[in-house]
């Protein structure tokens, strides 16, 4: 006769009420942990993965080239990525490349050139007159000192445009603006310091506030710092440059 005999086995990692009590005596071993595959992660295809600089630093002279007449590239993710970014470095380097030199202006144009202006950056002033020998000194310097630090705006108008019957013995005369009010006022060539050089205005302009600005720089304190070592440098190897220039001079008529 035929043995119908069988096991019955439930869904794996099941357990009855007797086994749990029987494993709590320590007659059974402790159950083993259930079964779990491991979780499906497709094969990423290589034309479709999204690109970075790694991959385009990758490529050959010749790939490269081929990747300009792809058309499927141009939906890239990395190159959106990348348009946006480099917009918006271009959109801060035009910030700070707005300014960098001395804008000629006139009294009508003193509010929104200067007053308005300086709720955002500082702005320097310079009075002047056509014809003062140091008032063209003075502007020599800070077309210089414009050129360095773009973030600052520097303007200048005639004296008695902005001031009516400002004396000429004043001139040349630098305001320093700042959140529509005077910050700073240096009166004749003698206030930048006994030989006008870019370095001493700087240091002068400098000197308790962050007026220079770079365009680099982070804060107003890292900025003032920033410029105020550069300054420094700078003055220092004019020194050393004057210095070697007389010692060759010298030498020049010694030898004569």
């Amino acid at each position: 006769m035929a043995d119908y005999h069988f096991v019955y086995k439930d869904v794996e990692g099941t357990s009855t009420q007797w086994d749990d009590i029987q494993r709590k005596l320590g007659n059974l071993p402790e159950k083993a942990p259930a079964f779990k595959p491991p979780a499906y992660t497709p094969a990423q295809d290589e034309a479709s993965a999204p690109k970075d600089k790694a991959w385009f630093d990758g490529k050959t002279e010749e790939e490269l080239e081929d990747l300009e007449d792809d058309k499927d590239l141009d939906d890239d993710r990395f190159l959106e990525d990348y348009r946006k970014k480099r917009l918006s470095e271009l959109r801060e380097a035009a910030k700070v490349r707005r300014y960098g030199s001395v804008t000629p202006i006139s009294s009508s144009d003193f509010v929104r050139e200067v007053t308005q202006a300086s709720a955002e950056v500082w702005v320097i002033v310079c009075l002047y007159k056509d014809g003062i020998a140091e008032c063209g000194l003075l502007l020599g310097c800070l077309e210089e000192l414009a050129s360095r630090y773009p973030g600052t705006k520097f303007v200048k108008i005639i004296s008695t445009d902005c001031i009516p019957n400002y004396p000429d013995c004043n001139l040349p005369t630098l305001l320093v603006y700042h959140h529509g009010a005077v910050k700073g006022t240096h009166v004749g060539l003698k206030s930048v310091g006994r030989r006008c050089t870019p370095e001493s205005v700087a240091l002068v302009l400098c000197q308790s506030e962050p007026v220079l600005n770079d365009g680099k720089s982070g804060d107003d304190d890292s900025s003032r710092e920033a410029v105020m070592a550069g300054v420094r440098r700078q003055f220092i190897e004019r020194v050393v440059k004057d210095h070697e220039d007389k010692d060759n001079d010298d030498d020049g008529y010694n030898s004569d």
